[in-house]
This record gives C-alpha cells, structure tokens and sequence, in this order.
C-alpha cells in the first residue's frame, strides 16, 4: 500500500491505495485562509502539519501499517515557510495566491533583467511566486528574516516534520523563481544578485527520489512505521498530471479547481520569451511541461454563487447556463478576480461584467461566468501552441471539470477532444504512484501512469457548428482585456 498526501490550499487530502492506483481510503481535513490585508493571503503551518497528522492516522485505521511501502506528497505550491534555527515557524506561510510583492517583482526584473530572468529560471518575476515573497520579509519583516534558518515550500514543510530533511522536488522548486529549470539546480547568478543564502534552501531531488524516511518521532505522531521512505513528491499541478496518466509528448491536461490550469507535457524544454505562460520541470526525470494559469476560475463560479444564489447546487447551474444560447447574448465576463496571471501577468487586472443589458437574465450572468473561464483557459491553450506542441486529446479533471456542461464547452471552445480523467483526486494519488516508482513497484513514471491511470472512455468531440458560435464570442472576449487595462 502507498500514501499519497495533498497539502491544499482548503485542506489536506491523503489517500490509501493499493499497488494498482486503487483508492482504499480517503480522509480531508480543511483548514482557513487568513487575509490580513486586501490582496494578502497566508496560512499557518501548523494547520498542515495537523492535519497531516490526522489523516494519516485516520487512514491507518485498522490498518497493519507495515504494509505501507512508502509515502509521496503533493500540494500548493510558492508559499514561503520559514524556520528558525531549532525549528520553530517564525511567521504565518505567505501563499500562492497572496498578491502583495508587486515592488518586489519589479525589483527583481530590475536587477536580473527580464529577458535574462526568463533565459535562467524560464519564468518572469511573478507575485505568486516564491523570491518576491523572501525579498518582501526582508524589506518588511528584516528581524524575521534575519532569524530564519531554513526556507521551505508548504509540502515541504510536512516532509521536514516526517523526515527531519529539509528537500524539494524540481517540479515545486521550479515555482520558486530561484531554479535554474534547464540545469534542473538553484541558479548561483539569480541567488547571487538576490543575496539569498542557498544554504536557506532545501536539497533538492526528482519527484520519484526518495527525500527522506519517517523518524521515530513522526512514528509516534502518525501510525507509520519509523523508516518509511518518503519521495520528493511534486508540486500539486504536476503530481495531478501524473494521477490522470499525462507524463509523454502529445499529452494535456485542463483542470478546474480553485483556479484553472492547462497544462502539457513535454520531453523537450519549450519556453514562452514573454513569460506569458511558466516552463516547470514536471514530475518526470529529466523533462519538463508548460501550463497557464487563471487564478480565478472554479472560484469566479464559486463566488458568483455565494453572492447572488446563495446555495445553489452547481448541476442547477449547469441547467441555467444551458438555457442561455452561445455567448450569453452579448454578455462577457472578465474573470479577473484576483488579479491575473497568465497570460496577461497583470495583479491589479479585475474582473468585470461587460455588454450587460436589460435583456439579460440569470441564466445569461451564470453562462457568461462559465464561459469567460473557459476562454480565458484558451488564452492560455493558444500561448501553448505557439510553442509547437500539439494535442489530439486533452484529459480534463479538476471540480469544474465534473461537469459534463463545461466539459462540452472546453471541447467546443479549444477545437480538442476532452476526455474525463479517471479520478478526481488526482494530485493525491499522483504523489502515491510516485512513491510506488520510489520504491521500485514500476520502473518508471510512465510505466506507473499507463498501468494505474488510464482515462475512462467519457470523451466528447468538438461541435462544429458550436465551435464557430464559441471562435465568434471569444473574438469579442480578446479585445476586452486591452480595452480595460489601463482604466483605473
């Protein structure tokens, strides 16, 4: 049996299964977001640490946990841990979605340079990521900064209270903005020119390693035999690649949570100059993958719920929305809640309602929401495809991706057939199938993906006749971020 263990943004997530992919058990336990301040998002450490702890030992329940051949970790990624020197967390984790470090992009732009930022780390400065946020405490918080001894990313936070080894995996250092994603190593020039310590940083390690073992007191704390081994694991979009069998060429994914993702795998470095779209090592020795990211995209359906139907379940969306012909008569929908990240890299982009008129009922407002996620996810698609990569079929997973309406849509709109991943947890269990590679069960990523994570046969081709409607609207949606980006 193998653990797999998600440190979400939510909640944590840790999975039992058998050496086949097969979940036995599954435990949550949710935790909240701080903002402190408008644009400010963190959590404390403590909460994962916890609740790792209890689901562990919750899926250990009854069972002989001497079965257990070895643990993988997954989740969010950027966010900024700091330890002091026996250990202690010095200050709530800055996370991923936190958007105060906008001087501290610009700073880094302007002292490695743009162009040779993305040559390096082939990624622009970003506030979600990881650097701004170190150099943020130490303008900000310098008696913090000058106490911390170790600097961790949030899964590897709960490796170090397992293991006591302070180690990452390429895929979640890649967000760091401090990897050298080609060398697959910390960049000296960046760390240098940064005055950032690489002694601050953990060891790092590919996603099927083994990162460390379960210490005696972990042993005490969790149910899990003291040695175990855990695997470096990967950051939560690349450890989900590998639950819904996406780990050679030709292969994508689209996931709806939270936020959105497209992403595609790749054995050969491709890289947007612009830094409109994030190269990352994946959890595949030795290559890499491409994704985009709209920040808001289940969470824009999620709000526009709480707000204006408070309690609505999601399917009864679905229904209203179908009501609606393609592009909602006219109405767009912005969805730049929070800022936006690709493909436009813009933090103070908002989201906005446009052509909205006295015609327009529910049914159209809820469309419009659905449908501007979509097209800003095939903003995305369109900036992966200007790097030569090409799909026949794009798995689709993710909560927004349950739905067989956005399903369709996600078809219609990117001109690709999507097909249904096998299991929604996928980034869980794609932390379990790499601690299965980790300890020899297969011999490799891909080999563990075809044997564990085939895709259903829940596919659906592209509509012509709608695609032509949805390439209309989306002609339209393309000019309404450049419209609006410098209005106040």
């Amino acid at each position: 049996m193998y653990i797999g263990i998600d440190i979400g943004t939510s909640g944590t997530k840790t999975l039992l299964t058998d050496g086949q992919g097969n979940i036995l058990r599954s435990q949550t336990r949710e935790y909240p977001l701080s903002t402190p301040q408008n644009g400010w998002a963190e959590q404390q450490p403590e909460l994962w640490r916890d609740a790792a702890i209890e689901t562990i030992r919750a899926v250990l329940d009854g069972i002989e946990a001497t079965q257990i051949e070895a643990v993988g970790l997954t989740g969010q990624m950027h966010g900024l841990v700091c330890l002091d020197k026996a250990d202690n967390v010095l200050c709530p984790a800055i996370l991923w979605c936190d958007q105060r470090t906008a001087a501290e992009c610009e700073e880094i732009t302007s002292i490695v340079g743009k162009e040779r930022l993305v040559e390096l780390t082939a990624n622009p400065a970003l506030t979600g990521f990881t650097s701004p946020k170190i150099l943020w405490l130490r303008k900000n918080e310098p008696g913090i900064y000058e106490r911390t001894a170790k600097i961790m990313l949030p899964k590897d936070y709960v490796r170090y209270i397992l293991t006591g080894e302070n180690a990452s995996d390429m895929s979640d250092a890649s967000g760091t903005g401090l990897l050298n994603v080609a060398k697959r190593d910390w960049d000296p020039e960046v760390l240098i020119k940064l005055g950032i310590e690489k002694s601050l940083l953990g060891r790092l390690c590919e996603s099927p390693e083994i990162a460390g073992r379960i210490t005696q007191s972990a042993a005490a704390l969790t149910g899990l035999p003291e040695g175990t081994p855990v695997v470096a694991g990967a950051g939560d979009n690349a450890a989900a690649a590998i639950g819904t069998g996406v780990c050679k060429d030709g292969q994508a994914f689209v996931t709806i949570g939270s936020s959105g993702v497209v992403y595609a795998h790749t054995s050969d470095m491709r890289f947007d100059a612009a830094g409109r779209i994030h190269t990352f090592c994946s959890a595949v020795p030795g290559e890499w993958h491409v994704m985009g990211v709209t920040l808001a995209a289940g969470m824009s359906l999620k709000w526009f719920r709480d707000n204006f139907m408070p309690g609505k379940p999601y399917n009864e969306l679905d229904c209203l929305a179908e009501q609606a012909p393609i592009g909602a008569d006219g109405l767009y929908y912005l969805p730049y809640l929070n800022g936006e990240r690709s493909p436009h890299l813009d933090p103070n982009a908002r989201g906005a309602f446009l052509g909205l008129s006295s015609m327009h009922e529910a049914r159209h407002l809820v469309r419009s929401v659905i449908e501007g996620v979509t097209y800003s996810l095939r903003d995305c698609y369109d900036v992966i495809l200007q790097t030569g990569l090409r799909f026949a079929e794009i798995a689709a997973c993710g909560g927004g991706m349950s739905s067989a309406f956005w399903r369709r849509m996600t078809s219609d709109v990117f001109g690709a057939r999507v097909t249904a991943a096998q299991t929604t947890a996928g980034p869980a269990l794609g932390a379990a199938m790499l601690a299965a590679v980790g300890t020899g069960a297969y011999s490799g990523v891909a080999e563990a993906c075809s044997a564990i994570a085939d895709q259903q046969p829940d596919s659906v081709e592209p509509d012509p006749e709608a695609a032509k409607e949805y390439a209309k609207s989306y002609a339209g949606y393309k000019k309404l971020y450049p419209a609006l980006r410098n209005v106040p």
